[in-house]
């Protein structure tokens, strides 16, 4: 049986774990469920440890975990309306509209599927091609493009003319068909 090389883990970890962190709160929205839910994939990527033929694929193990735990989660529980700190004040002009289009999004965002929200998270805020997101999710590329596709009519549906495409995708310079 192949052993456990602790001190490989710790590297990854320590090298990935803020980007793998932000996957997480964009699939869960909430910091402390995506340290929870980072938390979760790490153990399992550190069990599966012995078993990767190829460290250097830990990662995209890691993230297919955050992804199916994320959904799995969604899927046990009802995610209504969550308290917050502070209510949120009305929206002016210029960095207060940019805030208030985030939020806008970002409520829109949760509002999608747990599979439509990965696909897009996924593809267009973690960049990775369709392919990838595929490997990701566990899924062929023709349902990432159905996912992705069904996710941004919704949004796109739900927003409205209040947010335009390059609102959607902030990171990306991809050109997003309609």
């Amino acid at each position: 049986m192949p052993r456990r090389d602790a001190a490989a883990f710790a590297e990854f970890v320590a090298a990935r774990s803020a980007a793998l962190h932000r996957t997480a709160y964009l699939l869960v929205g909430d910091r402390g469920l995506a340290q929870d839910l980072l938390q979760e994939a790490l153990t399992k990527t550190y069990v599966a440890w012995p078993r990767l033929r190829d460290p250097g694929k830990a990662e995209a193990y890691t993230r297919k975990a955050l992804t199916t735990t994320a959904i799995t989660w969604y899927r046990r529980r009802s995610w209504g309306e969550r308290p917050v700190d502070a209510v949120p004040e009305q929206a002016g002009d210029g960095l207060a509209d940019d805030v208030a289009i985030r939020a806008l999004l970002w409520q829109a965002l949760q509002g999608l599927p747990p599979r439509q929200r990965a696909a897009i998270v996924l593809r267009y805020y973690e960049d990775l091609t369709e392919a990838q997101t595929a490997g990701v999710l566990g899924c062929a590329v023709g349902t990432v493009k159905s996912q992705v596709s069904d996710g941004l009519r919704t949004l796109r549906s739900r927003l409205g003319d209040r947010v335009g495409d390059a609102d959607l995708f902030p990171t990306t310079t991809m050109e997003v068909t309609r």
